[in-house]
């Protein structure tokens, strides 16, 4: 029986689940040193041929380390970096099947949008005729034909965002290393723009890379994405598998908004853990197995839009609830996020605004219950 995926899935394509895949791209033990400071620490990690992968993590975790080692403009003080099932040890950048996507675009101001993306294949001296039909290609792909002679100062954000994509993508690498590309757009357009990336993307067949700390960019454009931190790899899984099944405290707090609930394990059984709430009157009971036993101090990890609000007081005893009163509200427009406190605490609960009218609408100081299902959040030890 096919394992059940958890959240929506962008494409069936899931190498990964295959024991007989052999992976594209492999880290093996990598270490990077820069004196004192190990920036990546005894990595290994496995990327497969035309998947959209994502490095997700704050500043200083090591991703762009990672992607300047496989790049070639970084060495590994330890460790083994594969390629297509060929070590990249002592091969210079300029003989990786490898193109790098920078931040800054990196486009030659004094060339037209034709000459930017020709650049790389004139370099490689591509046949005319050949150099004219890839740039042509490139110009459809990417929506530019129609800018073909224009100069990068004569370019919005986007558009030049679309020629360093292009003239990266013109040379057929292997592999696009895609270092914070969006980080200059607006909201709107990076939206826009990182579904033409996965358009492209699938288009192409290509295996893309990218780095960001943006999570949802990460989760928008990824088949599966990887939480680093401090150098090391907490999490690799898909954005529906990272966002509702953390492995831990870090990977829940980092990505999205979370309500982590300090809690003793009360009760375990085949069926599942009974919690009881360390900070207010309330128990919690969840389908999950924990390995920590009863007496031990555990996290139950919720989502905001995954608790229930009603007006008014909660039964008693009752599991899964508790009462609670309406401290803070931000309309956002598609959402309201409601901080209601309970004792000394708050747990965040978000409601979708689907009418423009709300009878009876919940407002500041009133007593609520929150409630939730019993498989809605999981428990985590650290």
């Amino acid at each position: 029986m096919a394992k059940k995926p958890i959240g929506p899935v962008r494409r069936s394509f899931a190498p990964w689940d295959d024991p007989e895949a052999v992976p594209f791209i492999e880290f093996k033990n990598v270490t990077k040193r820069f004196g004192d400071f190990t920036a990546v620490d005894n990595l290994s990690l496995k990327i497969y041929e035309r998947e959209f992968f994502a490095l997700l993590g704050g500043s200083g975790c090591g991703k762009t380390t990672m992607m300047r080692m496989l790049a070639g403009f970084e060495t590994p003080t330890e460790g083994e970096i594969f390629l297509d099932g060929q070590s990249l040890a002592g091969v210079p950048p300029y003989r990786r099947p490898v193109n790098m996507m920078f931040q800054s675009y990196a486009l030659f101001p004094h060339m037209n949008v034709e000459a930017n993306i020709a650049f790389g294949l004139k370099q490689d001296n591509m046949p005319k005729d050949q150099i004219a039909d890839r740039v042509a290609e490139m110009l459809r792909m990417t929506k530019l034909e129609t800018f073909a002679k224009r100069k990068p100062h004569q370019l919005s954000g986007g558009q030049r965002q679309r020629v360093a994509l292009a003239r990266s993508l013109a040379k057929r690498p292997k592999v696009l290393l895609l270092d914070e590309p969006l980080g200059a757009l607006d909201r709107k357009l990076r939206e826009e723009t990182q579904f033409e990336l996965m358009n492209l993307q699938e288009e192409l067949k290509v295996t893309f890379l990218i780095v960001t700390h943006d999570q949802e960019e990460a989760m928008t454009v990824a088949d599966r994405i990887a939480v680093m931190n401090s150098g090391k790899i907490v999490q690799v899984a898909t954005p529906g598998e990272i966002y509702e099944s953390p492995n831990s405290l870090f990977v829940a707090d980092f990505i999205g908004d979370v309500n982590l609930i300090e809690a003793k394990v009360q009760e375990r059984s085949a069926t599942g853990t009974r919690l009881k709430a360390v900070h207010g009157d309330y128990v919690i009971d969840s389908g999950q197995e924990t390995d920590a036993s009863v007496g031990d101090t555990v996290w139950y990890a919720i989502r905001p839009e995954k608790v229930r609000m009603s007006v008014g007081e909660a039964t008693a005893g009752t599991p899964n609830t508790a009462n609670a009163l309406v401290w803070d509200i931000a309309y956002l427009g598609d959402m309201s996020i409601f901080h209601n406190k309970i004792g000394d605490t708050s747990m965040r609960s978000t409601v979708a605004n689907v009418a423009r009218t709300v009878e009876q609408p919940i407002s500041w100081d009133d007593k609520v219950t929150l409630s939730w299902d019993g498989d809605a959040g999981v428990i985590l030890t650290g």
